[in-house]
């Protein structure tokens, strides 16, 4: 799959940052495939930098698990294999019920409450089939508790494992709705959030990751 046509230059005072995330973003969407070779010097010349910034981007990008390399050989995207999947879901799920607990006494009325919208505005999405708009809510349910956890390594860690994650369910499963079990959970959450049980609320988002 070729680099998309439609990319625009970056600016040169910010190209470090700019050309990871673009590179990133053609990544977690597929629009660089699985196992697809890169070439930096394809990638500067679509971006209009130079070759430095690209190459920066690509050695972030294996830290992250989404570049593979072979020294002096070649530079591929990741494989998006369902394996490593099933070890990258347990790791969320213990993070993302950490962040829950390290929330609770941070939550305020009107992050309760905003959590609630989200969730009604995810069921839905779900109902009329609307896929980008499903995952786009399920994404901002989660992130609202993971910042109000406060605690900045773990939001730090989900930033690096969730995109390999997203990619990974794209490749296979065609970003298919969210289910309509996860509305249910996220409900659960919501009301042990309420009730100020964050054991029950980590638990109940434990098994939104592994059902």
């Amino acid at each position: 799959m070729p680099i998309p046509a439609t990319a625009a230059a970056v600016h040169r005072t910010l190209a470090r940052e700019d050309v990871y995330r673009t590179i990133k973003q053609w990544i977690v969407a597929l629009q660089l495939a699985p196992d697809e070779l890169i070439r930096d010097q394809d990638i500067a010349e679509r971006l209009g930098v130079s070759r430095t910034p690209v190459r920066e981007a690509l050695r972030r990008l294996e830290d992250e698990g989404l570049v593979v390399t072979r020294f002096h050989k070649w530079t591929k995207v990741a494989p998006a294999a369902m394996a490593e999947a099933a070890q990258l879901y347990p790791v969320v799920a213990a993070l993302e019920a950490s962040a829950v607990e390290l929330a609770l006494p941070h939550l305020t009325a009107a992050d309760l409450a905003r959590l609630a919208a989200l969730n009604a505005a995810l069921a839905l999405a779900i109902d009329g089939a609307d896929v980008a708009p499903s995952a786009l809510l399920d994404r901002a349910f989660h992130a609202l508790l993971v910042r109000r956890s406060g605690n900045q390594e773990l939001a730090r860690l989900l930033a690096t494992l969730l995109p390999r994650i997203e990619r990974i369910e794209l490749a296979h499963f065609g970003n298919q709705p969210v289910a309509r079990q996860s509305v249910r959970e996220h409900a659960a959450i919501i009301d042990a959030l309420q009730l100020g049980d964050g054991a029950s609320a980590a638990a109940i988002m434990k098994k939104n990751w592994l059902w």
